[in-house]
């Protein structure tokens, strides 16, 4: 099994889960935003003991965040290492070529890994919490007013809810290849980094051929149920604003002025 965790929904009757998926659609996007307004260990500070008093509301285990984290270790770890060696400034430890170690540069890099560990956990809290046809639905609805100058409001959603339905169980199908290739020899992780890289190329054709035959039975079966456009559909399920909608908005407004007064 994949450790995939974007696209992935785990059911529960949290009050995250009861919250309607416009509303948290819109507070991860703000709260990502809002993310850059912390500057000192104080702001984050603040920022992450918000973050982690959420999480729970979920109700779902912690490691599920954590394994959210894995698909992009390496870009943090990447984003980390630039921010170590190539920002100057403050005290400087250590100097080599283009190279510098720097009590500023350790500084950003820290700051630059909780904010990237932040965001991928409210990113985490959204997917976890919300289907990905609700999440569709989210978008349609926050949209609607873009159909007035021709904008493909449904095609948008349905694109959305076909890309995160699918993440998953292309990873799926990636880790089933890789087992395939394992068994027939193939050694992915032995050798330098260009013959790491060259024993991955192989793996494109199958998950290109395999991603293809998964769109064509989906078109099939989209057709074979009459499928069509949005406009003029009733709805199965009716999005609407709640209490807890509400008081996510009093969360968001509370934490952005927390932010705001902290900052240097």
């Amino acid at each position: 099994m994949s450790k995939m965790i974007l696209g992935r929904y785990i059911p529960g009757d949290s009050f995250i889960h009861r919250l309607d998926p416009r509303t948290k659609l819109l507070a991860t996007f703000y709260y990502i935003a809002i993310v850059f307004l912390a500057n000192n260990w104080v702001s984050y500070l603040f920022l992450a003991l918000a973050t982690l008093a959420i999480i729970p509301l979920a109700r779902v285990s912690f490691r599920f965040f954590l394994r959210g984290l894995l698909p992009v270790l390496f870009l943090i770890v990447f984003t980390v290492l630039i921010q170590i060696f190539f920002t100057t400034g403050g005290q400087v430890y250590w100097h080599w070529g283009w190279f510098t170690l720097s009590s500023a540069g350790l500084i950003n890099a820290a700051y630059i890994f909780i904010r990237l560990v932040l965001i991928i956990f409210m990113s985490t809290l959204l997917t976890l919490t919300t289907p990905s046809l609700s999440l569709a639905d989210a978008v349609e609805s926050l949209l609607k007013p873009l159909a007035a100058i021709k904008f493909p409001v449904t095609e948008v959603a349905l694109m959305l809810s076909i890309a995160l339905r699918f993440v998953p169980t292309l990873m799926d199908q990636t880790s089933k290849t890789m087992n395939a290739q394992r068994a027939r020899g193939v050694d992915f992780g032995s050798g330098g980094l260009v013959k790491q890289v060259k024993s991955i190329v192989p793996l494109f054709i199958p998950l290109f051929v395999s991603a293809f035959a998964m769109a064509d039975d989906l078109a099939t079966a989209m057709e074979a149920r009459g499928y069509k456009d949005g406009y003029g559909r009733t709805r199965y399920r009716v999005l609407h604003y709640g209490r807890g909608d509400l008081l996510t908005l009093v969360v968001m407004a509370v934490l952005t002025l927390g932010l705001v007064l902290l900052r240097k």
